[in-house]
């Protein structure tokens, strides 16, 4: 067994002197890093949500990064703007869509008679996807604030084709296609629903 740990140990040292590892720190600093390591999962644990909802809260804070490092070509100070509009508005989105994809992981969208000896735990669930659905509303109202400030005129003819996908967000917002506060207001009514039929259920399931 001595013997591994030695093998073990020569192994590690041999890849530290042919890898040795960066001195340089890569520091995580402006919005548009942040926004970098935003990833979409396949499976939205909730692990995954929340983690992504740390970097998309972390982009919303950090200071924007000079225009040469833009996600976007900007070429003057109207452009700028507009990219620092579309920016905002796209990351509330995002913290929209992931606070969705964690409150539907504690959504519970049927009351069944058989989960009656679990219902304190369905219902504590059910709280926590009501707290993930109204913090999706409250980035919504925020997406929407950013998407006015879109209207201006200065900005109608000026197409960021680099963030095409976030002008396309807006484009929605304005003719009432995207609507996230439909959906989560739906949400919610159905979740309620789904609380008082627990609540006014019997142990053994009845009512």
């Amino acid at each position: 067994m001595k013997y591994r740990f030695v093998f073990l140990f020569l192994l590690c040292s041999l890849f530290s002197v042919l890898f040795p590892a960066s001195t340089e720190a890569y520091l995580v600093r402006y919005k548009e890093q942040y926004y970098r390591l935003f990833h979409l999962h396949l499976n939205k644990y909730p692990d995954e949500s929340m983690e992504n909802i740390y970097w998309l809260e972390r982009a919303l804070e950090a200071p924007f990064a000079n225009p040469l490092f833009a996600l976007a070509h900007i070429e003057n100070e109207v452009e700028w703007e507009k990219y620092r509009n579309l920016f905002m508005m796209h990351i509330n989105i995002k913290l929209v869509e992931q606070h969705m994809f964690l409150g539907n992981k504690y959504n519970k969208r049927h009351a069944y008679f058989y989960n009656a000896p679990w219902r304190d735990l369905v219902l504590d669930s059910i709280d926590t996807a009501e707290v993930a659905f109204r913090a999706a509303l409250y980035y919504w109202e925020e997406a929407l604030i950013w998407a006015e400030r879109l209207e201006d005129r200065r900005f109608r003819w000026i197409n960021l084709r680099r963030v095409q996908f976030w002008e396309d967000e807006a484009f929605r917002i304005h003719n009432g296609s995207l609507n996230y506060a439909r959906t989560i207001n739906r949400e919610l009514d159905l979740l309620q629903s789904v609380r008082e039929r627990f609540e006014a259920m019997n142990d053994d399931g009845s009512y």
